[in-house]
């Protein structure tokens, strides 16, 4: 996606491309982290001494240290990027001139989605227990994490890209004004692209969970089935997580889009 150009930003079907390809990156960051162990202790507060007093756990720590790095090269410049965590330093590159593509807004949801992500993605996807892997699995962690975070916070460009719909501005200004969480949500909401999404993504899953053959065959292991990652999961995951947070991050965003905003004038003549 190039957020250089507007018209590339807020087009429905450019945004289409963009969350087909997270889909893959996300279900590979899926299967790299289900290769280690839980290792629970990565996500304890207190277990580690830091130099600068930090008391989190080490994903905290770790994902920190990653953040201010990424920060350094403007990556947090960039309008589809959310940092997880505070204080940044400032990027060594200068600023680019991004186009203001969306409306200005508050709306970070990367607390929720690390909370999801600990509660209830890690021990899914991961077997109980501890190989010592901390930093490999950390690394996946974060990895996780930033494609969850980049995915679902496009939520805004899809807001914004329906939104300057001339066919269903009238309607979402009406809602809004009414603060009407339902109706947007509901407007928003498109099933039928929701039901094609969740058939592509278990057929993904099931093909990228499993070894393939030169000749292009899916070699599933005759006595146990094992899987790199079960699509069931990863159908889940989208279903009671990615979509209705995504979805959520649309409805901010569209109850924040009036505020400061004036309407074009119409020129059109009677």
């Amino acid at each position: 996606m190039n957020l250089l150009d507007k018209n590339d930003a807020l087009s429905l079907a450019r945004l289409r491309d963009v969350l087909i390809r997270l889909e893959d990156t996300i279900i590979f960051a899926l299967i790299e982290r289900a290769q280690f162990k839980l290792n629970a202790s990565t996500y304890q507060c207190g277990v580690y001494d830091y130099e600068n007093g930090y008391k989190g756990s080490f994903l905290g720590y770790f994902l920190h240290e990653m953040e201010k790095v990424h920060s350094r090269v403007r990556r947090y410049t960039s309008p589809d990027e959310y940092p997880f965590t505070q204080p940044l330093p400032t990027p060594i590159l200068p600023d680019l001139e991004f186009p203001p593509t969306l409306h200005t807004n508050n709306i970070n949801v990367n607390i929720a989605i690390m909370d999801r992500y600990l509660q209830d993605i890690v021990p899914k996807i991961c077997s109980a227990g501890d190989d010592l892997n901390y930093g490999s699995s950390a690394t996946r962690d974060v990895e996780c994490l930033q494609a969850l975070s980049k995915r679902i916070h496009y939520g805004k460009f899809i807001a914004e890209a329906k939104f300057m719909d001339p066919t269903q501005q009238a309607i979402y200004i009406r809602l809004i004004k009414a603060k009407d969480r339902e109706g947007i949500m509901e407007l928003l909401t498109n099933r039928t692209v929701e039901a094609a999404l969740l058939r592509r993504l278990r057929r993904k899953a099931m093909i990228y969970g499993h070894d393939i053959t030169e000749n292009g065959d899916i070699v599933l292991d005759q006595e146990t089935h094992d899987k790199k990652i079960s699509p069931d999961v990863v159908v889940d995951l989208y279903e009671r997580f990615v979509i209705p947070l995504t979805k959520e991050v649309e409805v901010q965003y569209l109850l924040q889009r009036l505020d400061g905003w004036q309407a074009p004038v119409s020129t059109g003549t009677s």
